[in-house]
């Protein structure tokens, strides 16, 4: 199975030069990128946290034949 690009990313709050706040995004083998801007430190907070779940839930492994919904019984009488 295929790993999450950021399912190894290091996350950091930094203070913007402009003010405001912005989430340093590292990944492996890649360069950093920020992520910008926030009002405030714990809007950047919530930002990673938030982030870091859907990474989680993106890298659950998924049956690609599983149906949404299960097919109602027939009614063959």
């Amino acid at each position: 199975m295929k790993t999450h690009p950021y399912a190894e990313a290091a996350y950091r709050v930094v203070e913007l030069p402009d003010g405001g706040f912005g989430v340093e995004v590292k990944i492996p083998d890649s360069y950093p990128t920020t992520v910008s801007r926030f009002e405030n430190e714990a809007a950047a907070e919530v930002w990673i946290s938030r982030n870091k779940q859907r990474v989680i839930e993106q890298s659950e492994p998924r049956n690609p034949f599983r149906r949404a919904h299960p097919k109602p019984p027939s009614d063959a009488s």
